[in-house]
């Protein structure tokens, strides 16, 4: 009489445990899972050290091959002033009624620089950087900020030739000029959260990248970089709408605070109303929120 087995039935107890059930039971977790929000603060201020070492090593490297080495640093942005200032002041005749048009310019100049210069690295901070992000596991924060940090720097390698400027049109240093100093911190956490915002976009669309430069054109011709918004719309009798919606942009902002504190013939009827709280407030929104909107895809960075 032939025997019959049985095969015993599929119970829960008899199947496998799921994967994540099993990594959890032996204390296992995911590699570059996203960490909270205030653990990963700490971790990219522990990691800031590395920040303004990879800074500066990008700054000495970025004119490395040519021969002037450094002085294009300085001398770029100025190359760049006096196109504008042969096109817009002398042809387009922006520099008539604004006193001291050459500070005014190149002020503007150095400081749209900053930011249009750190926007453009952030797009790249994460997919120009894939071998780093995925050899070594730190807080991929980390390099949006250092190319912010790298173009304050160059900035301020840059300030010694504006200084030399403003004494050849019989300025001198005052208490005025002690504003820069807290400009120029707001600046950079705006143009930090930018930066990560657009490094989040450029990581997952890389073509991005080549659409920034017309955008940042497009702003830096809003921004009041080679003509004065202020007098400007005045003599185009504009609605007074648009000064202001000009006149409360970031760029703007940032650029005349600098002139205010550097140029004595900018005066602060020049600047728009609650300026301070604009620069505040942009450097905040940016600042915080970009850190934010970066953090919340930490663990997708240089995935496939």
């Amino acid at each position: 009489m032939s025997q019959v087995l049985h095969t015993p039935p599929h119970t829960p107890a008899a199947a496998e445990h799921p994967l994540s059930a099993l990594a959890t039971r032996h204390g296992l977790s995911v590699s570059g899972a996203r960490p909270s929000l205030p653990e990963y603060v700490r971790r990219l201020w522990a990691r800031r050290h590395f920040i303004s070492a990879f800074a500066t090593a990008k700054l000495t490297s970025q004119y490395s091959q040519a021969k002037l080495g450094q002085i294009w640093q300085v001398a770029t942005p100025l190359l760049n002033a006096a196109v504008y200032y042969f096109i817009f002041g002398i042809l387009m005749g922006t520099s008539r009624g604004v006193a001291d048009y050459i500070p005014f310019l190149v002020t503007g100049v150095f400081i749209w620089t900053f930011t249009q210069n750190s926007i453009m690295a952030g797009t790249r901070a994460i997919s120009g950087n894939l071998g780093l992000v995925r050899a070594l596991h730190f807080p991929r924060a980390a390099l949006p900020v250092s190319f912010a940090l790298q173009q304050l720097q160059q900035l301020l390698f840059s300030m010694v030739a504006l200084v030399v400027i403003l004494f050849c049109f019989g300025m001198t240093p005052s208490m005025s000029w002690a504003l820069a100093v807290p400009v120029l911190l707001l600046q950079f956490m705006f143009n930090a959260g930018v930066s990560m915002i657009m490094a989040r976009m450029g990581a997952k669309t890389p073509d991005i990248a080549q659409l920034m430069p017309f955008l940042l054109r497009t702003w830096m011709y809003t921004s009041g970089v080679m003509w004065s918004i202020d007098k400007t719309l005045d003599r185009s009798h504009m609605p007074h709408v648009l000064k202001v919606l000009l006149q409360s942009n970031p760029a703007a902002v940032y650029i005349d605070l600098m002139r205010f504190a550097l140029i004595d013939s900018f005066k602060a009827h020049q600047l728009p109303h609650h300026v301070w709280a604009f620069a505040v407030g942009w450097a905040l929104l940016a600042g915080v929120g970009g850190f934010i909107y970066f953090w919340k895809a930490e663990e997708t960075y240089g995935r496939g």
